[in-house]
């Protein structure tokens, strides 16, 4: 789409900083000075809290930096393996319906799942990507690959998609990543994929802008 900015970024980019410049962003946009924005990226290793987190999901002694978002949503990971997918949509020139926008982005998901013969679901309760199905092997409890929280302001989105290709999912044993302790992460590597983040931001992509123009 002619209208949307790409940004493609292969170097770990600071958690801080890219808040700050989400914000901004976000504040051109509004204005009419920018264009919205597609942002694929991924941070050093961190935890992030959003607005709905309490110290409560944090179980084990941590040894990387944690950060209080403005985001949505509870506690979560990220790091080296783990794709970011930033969203800075103007929902003013679409349907204004968050959920539906957020579906948008888990279907986008989904389908990309489903060129790997790979089956995932969502759940009305537990916000995110679920994998229920590798191949011919159903899985005994569902795991979560995807993770996803928003911030809105005057209608433009902002945050977006966390999504493990082959990250150290040890780092989720210290938390209870969104807010569940019950269930397993799991990530393309663990269902036995190699898809490099380029080939995700390539099928990502044209996935959402199918999807995108449904909205």
């Amino acid at each position: 789409m002619k209208d949307i900015d790409i940004i493609y970024s292969n170097k770990a980019i600071d958690y801080n900083d890219s808040l700050k410049f989400m914000e901004m962003r976000v504040s051109d946009i509004i204005s009419k000075k920018k264009k919205e924005l597609i942002w694929f990226l991924y941070h050093d290793h961190i935890y992030t809290m959003g607005t709905s987190s309490n110290e409560k999901e944090i179980h084990s002694k941590i040894n990387i930096p944690l950060i209080k978002t403005n985001r949505g949503g509870k506690i979560t990971y990220h790091g080296p393996g783990q794709q970011i997918v930033y969203f800075l949509i103007n929902l003013q020139n679409r349907k204004k319906d968050v959920r539906k926008f957020v579906s948008t982005i888990e279907i986008s998901a989904i389908k990309l799942l489903k060129e790997f013969n790979i089956e995932a679901k969502t759940f009305p309760n537990r916000i995110g990507i679920w994998i229920t199905k590798n191949g011919k092997d159903k899985l005994i409890q569902e795991q979560k690959i995807g993770a996803i929280g928003l911030r809105i302001k005057k209608w433009v989105t902002y945050h977006g998609l966390s999504f493990n290709l082959n990250p150290n999912l040890d780092y989720y044993n210290k938390i209870h990543a969104c807010g569940l302790k019950d269930y397993k992460l799991t990530s393309m590597e663990s269902l036995g994929q190699n898809l490099t983040p380029k080939e995700f931001n390539k099928m990502y992509l044209k996935i959402f802008f199918d999807e995108l123009k449904k909205i």
